[in-house]
């Protein structure tokens, strides 16, 4: 249960430490790769707490994902259209329906006296 907190909190260290400057071309892309993974990372949290934790789903999920809103970013780009706002949309969504169920799910658990949640 602690390890994706702890595999997004080295993430973000690294993050903070080193400077990587992206290209203006691939900042799309960029931002909707991130959310793929917190959206995966969010709903691994999420399956593990509801007890139906898959890896072989979490990882295909997360390629999945990340692949098909790479796919909308470069159709949009071929045509012209911010169709990737669509995925930001969709993620965003996903990412706050995940944390409500999270802190709900931690918060009941709390109450009852239950250390762990999973």
């Amino acid at each position: 249960m602690w390890l994706p907190f702890l595999g997004l909190a080295l993430g973000v260290l690294l993050g903070l430490l080193i400077s990587v400057e992206i290209p203006l071309a691939y900042v799309k892309y960029t931002a909707i790769a991130i959310l793929a993974a917190i959206d995966t990372i969010l709903g691994g949290i999420r399956a593990q707490l509801e007890g139906r934790f898959d890896l072989a789903i979490f990882l295909s999920g997360f390629v999945a994902n990340t692949l098909f809103a790479a796919l909308l970013v470069g159709i949009g780009d071929l045509l012209g259209l911010d169709i990737y706002l669509g995925a930001i949309v969709v993620f965003s969504i996903r990412i706050f329906n995940n944390v409500g169920f999270i802190r709900r799910a931690l918060l009941r658990a709390h109450l009852r006296g239950g250390g762990d949640a999973g």
